[in-house]
């Protein structure tokens, strides 16, 4: 949560407090309101979901470098380069791992794009039954 507050999105920063109370109260069934509030603590969209896994030691705060992983054998560079660059964002480095392909590190011409990137590639379907996992990387290129 502190990784994300003061970050910029759309131009404006965001901000981020906990809430004073600790638990949110869903809206029922056919209540104007319903699609307001929702529980996305089951979401399959999750990049660290079980608490306390070796996953959790790859959160990182945001940076202009991005980890992608899951990527099938078909996809080359510049499929990957042509993806993050679709949204508008500048892709100024890109680097296969060498020991496996199905990974690769991006970095973005700011952070503000790699977050932007980050919300609209993360779980995008590269066919071959990959969806692409996007997350904030520690290293860069």
């Amino acid at each position: 949560m502190s990784h994300l507050n003061g970050q910029k999105l759309h131009g404006k920063p965001i901000r981020i407090t906990l809430s004073k109370h600790q638990t949110v109260q869903l809206p029922r069934e056919g209540q104007e309101d319903q699609g307001l509030t929702k529980d996305y603590g089951n979401s399959p969209l999750h990049r660290f979901k079980k608490p306390g896994s070796k996953n959790f030691q790859n959160i990182f705060p945001p940076s202009a470098t991005l980890h992608l992983s899951n990527i099938p054998p078909s996809i080359i560079e510049d499929d990957l380069k042509l993806l993050f660059s679709s949204n508008g964002g500048m892709v100024k480095g890109f680097k296969f791992f060498q020991r496996d392909r199905k990974m690769a590190l991006i970095q973005m011409g700011s952070v503000e794009e790699a977050i932007q990137s980050l919300i609209d590639l993360h779980n995008h379907d590269l066919g071959e039954n990959h969806h692409l996992r996007v997350s904030f990387s520690k290293s860069t290129i």
